[in-house]
């Protein structure tokens, strides 16, 4: 991973965690691009997409339990391409 794109993680780290107060942050990615993010937090389960997130992902309105692989699935069935759920570093 390039030091561009580590620092942005790291920056969308530190913004996510402030903004939810959590501990579990991920990050969704789907045909090389990161196009939303997953966070556990005090309320629950937080699936949000990214400006230019495809339709197909942005209309998930599925069960979100803590089941990473099963999500990851869902995800990858709706668009027909790999969808990855990714812990954010930090």
């Amino acid at each position: 991973m390039s030091s561009l794109a580590t620092e942005l993680l790291s920056r969308a780290a530190g913004f996510l965690a402030a903004s939810y107060g959590e501990a579990g942050l991920w990050v969704v990615s789907a045909r090389g691009r990161i196009v939303g993010s997953l966070a556990d937090t005090e309320e629950g389960w937080r699936l949000s997409w990214f400006e230019g997130a495809d339709i197909r992902l942005a209309n998930y309105a599925g069960r979100i339990d803590g089941d990473l692989e099963a999500l990851s699935q869902a995800l990858t069935l709706r668009l027909g391409a790999p969808v990855r759920l990714d812990p954010l570093p930090g």
